[in-house]
């Protein structure tokens, strides 16, 4: 079955069920079985005759057809046409299973397969959901109390620390460098850890072109990142809209999930894939990879708080991918790869005209973002009252480093995103920012 594991792999030594039974949240183990959901697959049982669900006739909806041309994924001059057939607009227009359509999630075991290498019968299971954040939000629920500490990188993409926030955690920052998260910084805090109080039971963190760091990871860190989360039992949470987005002069490394399949235990990684960078930001469709009993945790939230992801959506998807294939697909995410790589070099080179000695930057591998720390003069500074006042009176609109620490401290770093504007406006928007940085320092 598409929506849940085959029969495990005895070679492979994962985490029991039991296991997961001290990280689920005391919310998720309130949650009670929806009565209909539960039972809601045995209509596809051969042969019965249901009166089971409350699906609204397909008659009475207003839709007949439904066609769409999509470019072609090597070449995007050429288009192809699509037309849904019958069957497809009836399951796009209908109620359907909480985890996702089932031919969907079978494609999704294939992905996985090819581009993580992992399989099923490992002790894992996908889930779609509304988008990624949608299904990161489930997952912390599943696994957070209010008071629990938790690991996040910082800095960390704002539409993140709310969740967090939200549950009144304590929030232990963890530092990002080039290299991606410091190991270091999470050994050092976990070896010096309060006795007497819970650790971390969770580590946030974004492996390819962080947001707003642009960093990767390098393959040194994740492998001790696996290793610390083995020795101080920790969930890690591989957010991972960017993985598609990799530009870097080396082979992309390992993710943490495809990694932790030769660790002592697998079974500590929940993989959240994004098709909103590669596909359609507004259509919402997103992933999760990870231990079965976490996932089936989230499943149960989706049954309590939007039933389903958006069947339409789904369809849609599927019918992309099917006529793609997964060469096809594979194709177009390289090429919307180097569309990336263009953007950065074009912001790069912008900033080393407008820029040099007024601010520094690593020049990111992967993803959409700039991240580059102000030289304001003396002391740390702050990007704050420049990027709010003195930048937007010139024109030009950024976010202030601020914004991405959850704890709210000070910041002398800007993110910038260079994925919608053509050459002249980034030449334009950092000459505009150039002044706003001299006005400041008195200059």
């Amino acid at each position: 079955m598409g929506d849940a594991p085959s029969s495990q792999d005895p070679s492979l030594k994962v985490l029991s069920d039991e296991y997961y039974d001290s990280k689920l949240s005391i919310l998720a183990k309130n949650r009670k079985p929806d009565g209909i959901r539960s039972v809601l697959h045995l209509e596809q049982t051969p042969g019965i005759i249901s009166l089971l669900a409350g699906k609204p006739h397909p008659s009475t909806f207003p839709f007949t057809s439904l066609s769409f041309t999509i470019r072609d994924p090597i070449d995007p001059a050429q288009e192809t046409a699509v037309q849904l057939t019958q069957e497809e607009l009836e399951t796009a227009l209908q109620y359907s299973a909480g985890q996702g359509i089932l031919p969907l999630l079978e494609w999704a075991y294939g992905l996985q397969e090819i581009t993580q290498n992992r399989k099923k019968g490992e002790g894992w299971k996908i889930s779609f959901g509304n988008g990624s954040q949608d299904l990161i939000y489930k997952a912390v629920t599943a696994l957070v109390n209010p008071g629990d500490s938790v690991l996040v990188e910082v800095p960390v993409y704002a539409g993140v620390s709310p969740m967090f926030q939200t549950i009144d955690c304590d929030i232990i920052e963890v530092e990002v460098d080039a290299d991606g998260i410091l190991s270091s910084d999470i050994r050092k805090t976990l070896e010096n850890w309060p006795e007497g109080k819970p650790k971390p039971k969770v580590l946030y963190t974004v492996p390819y072109g962080g947001n707003p760091s642009g960093s990767t990871a390098t393959l040194a860190r994740r492998l001790e990142i696996l290793e610390l989360a083995r020795v101080h039992d920790f969930i890690i949470l591989e957010d991972d809209p960017y993985h598609y987005l990799y530009y870097g002069p080396t082979p992309r490394p390992p993710s943490y999930f495809a990694l932790e399949k030769d660790s002592i235990e697998p079974g500590r990684v929940v993989r959240f894939d994004s098709l909103s960078k590669i596909l359609s930001a507004g259509m919402r469709v997103g992933f999760v990879s990870g231990p079965a009993k976490l996932v089936q945790a989230m499943d149960a939230h989706s049954t309590v708080a939007n039933l389903q992801p958006n069947t339409l959506a789904m369809v849609l998807t599927l019918a992309v991918m099917t006529r793609w294939g997964y060469d096809g697909f594979l194709k177009h995410t390289e090429r919307v790869a180097q569309f990336y790589k263009a953007k950065r070099d074009v912001f790069q080179a912008a900033m080393v005209r407008h820029l040099s000695g007024l601010a520094e930057w690593s020049v990111p591998e992967a993803g959409m973002f700039m991240w580059f720390k102000l030289n304001l003069g003396d002391g740390p500074g702050d990007s704050d009252a420049l990027i709010r006042s003195k930048a937007f009176e010139r024109g030009v609109l950024a976010l202030p480093g601020t914004a991405f620490y959850p704890n709210k401290r000070t910041s002398a770093y800007v993110r910038a995103s260079f994925s919608m504007l053509g050459e002249d406006e980034v030449d334009e928007a950092l000459r505009r920012l150039k002044e706003a940085i001299i006005q400041a320092r008195g200059g």
